[in-house]
Parts: structure tokens; C-alpha cells; sequence
């Protein structure tokens, strides 16, 4: 019975251990150092995510960071859909992790998995100036951007996250 404790004990701490870290704050903006990081479109050019959310600004934005290579991203797909097709009117970034010279990769799991929206890839390393900022540790990782470019919700680790939805709800009745 000792044994099976035990073994129950560190399968459990395990598991806790490599799983997702809530971050330890909660940030509402962007500093100047995370909108500078450079990042790539489908095509090659180099921007900035500030650029971006500049882009977009008076519109609420669903960001989702992830990896071709990340099995919970893929399975994650199907409730992101469902995410789109009751919020058509949100612009839906997605920005990529694949590794430094996994270009292709990004750009075949994009087509493989049809997945709709506006392709951004770091081609960094995990660590960078924005993934730093936002504490990220894990993903996928979405985040909402509110109409005005602030962080309306910081953290979710589910496509369909309750309070994310209810985040994007509050904003899309305020008008997008």
C-alpha cells in the first residue's frame, strides 16, 4: 500500500510540476521593450508586434501563441474554431514559436490545419522580449487585446476559456 502511495505521490507531483505556471502578475499593457519585438509575416517581412497591434487598433484582438510542434495547440484547434464562428467581427493573430529556421514547418501546419486568421512567427528562440514580458512559460497561451490596445485578459490556456469568453463578449457589445 506504501508503494502505491508513493507512486500516486510522484506521478502527481510530476505532472504538476511540467504543467502550465500561472503567471505571478497580471499585466494590462504592453511595455516599450515587448511592442519592439520584431516578428515576421507569412511572407518574409519583418515588423514589430506593436506595429501590429497599431494595426489593429479599435478592434479586439484574440491572440493565440503556438508551435506547429505543440501537441495541445493542435488539439486546442477545434474550440478556437467554435471561437471564430461565434465571433466573426475579432481579429484573430496568431503568433508563432517554431523554432529559428522551422519556417516551413509554421507555414505547413497553418495549410495542414486550415487555421484561419493572421500568421505572425518570431523565429527566435522560446525566450524573447514579448514572451518574457508576458510570462510565458507554456502554450498555448491566448491572450485578449482590447479595442483600445490594453490587455483585457491576460492569461488563458484553453481556447474557450469561460472568463476569456466573457472578456470578449463585454467588448464586442461595446462595439468593435
Amino acid at each position: 500500500m506504501k508503494h502505491i502511495l508513493a507512486l500516486t505521490f510522484l506521478f502527481l507531483a510530476l505532472n504538476f510540476s511540467f504543467a502550465q505556471k500561472v503567471p505571478n502578475e497580471v499585466k494590462t499593457e504592453f511595455d516599450q521593450t515587448s511592442l519592439s519585438q520584431v516578428i515576421f509575416d507569412l511572407e518574409g517581412n519583418q515588423t514589430t508586434v506593436g506595429e501590429i497591434f497599431e494595426q489593429y487598433k479599435g478592434k479586439v484582438i484574440y491572440l493565440d501563441i503556438w508551435a506547429s510542434w505543440c501537441p495541445d495547440c493542435i488539439t486546442g484547434l477545434p474550440a478556437l474554431r467554435e471561437v471564430q464562428a461565434e465571433f466573426p467581427e475579432v481579429v484573430y493573430l496568431f503568433f508563432s514559436l517554431d523554432r529559428i529556421g522551422k519556417e516551413d514547418a509554421w507555414k505547413n501546419a497553418i495549410d495542414k490545419f486550415n487555421i484561419e486568421g493572421i500568421h505572425y512567427w518570431f523565429n527566435t528562440e522560446w525566450k524573447n522580449d514579448f514572451t518574457e514580458y508576458i510570462q510565458l512559460n507554456w502554450i498555448p497561451r491566448y491572450m485578449i487585446i482590447d479595442q483600445e490596445g490594453k490587455i483585457a485578459h491576460y492569461y488563458a490556456v484553453k481556447a474557450d476559456d469561460e472568463t476569456m469568453i466573457k472578456t470578449l463578449r463585454e467588448l464586442v457589445s461595446k462595439g468593435n
